[in-house]
């Protein structure tokens, strides 16, 4: 059987990381410089015109987002 106390803290991590990932891509979408937490490095948004797979990276590969775009 589930544990409903569980379920809900996984519930709360993944509601945050989500809330913390939209956020990182809307401050880098806006053209702030935001480091890696992890390596520091500077995280850059990577367009579909430049890369099959666009998104939200960092040198070092800690930060990846993959981001769908429509045209």
């Amino acid at each position: 059987m589930i544990d409903i106390k569980k379920f809900d803290e996984i519930k709360k991590t993944s509601a945050k990381s989500f809330n913390e990932q939209k956020a990182l891509i809307k401050k880098v979408m806006a053209g702030r410089v935001i480091q890696c937490n992890t390596c520091g490095t500077t995280i850059k948004l990577v367009l579909p015109e430049q890369s099959e797979s666009p998104g939200l990276y960092c040198s070092k590969g800690c930060t990846d987002i993959t981001l769908d775009f429509e045209l």
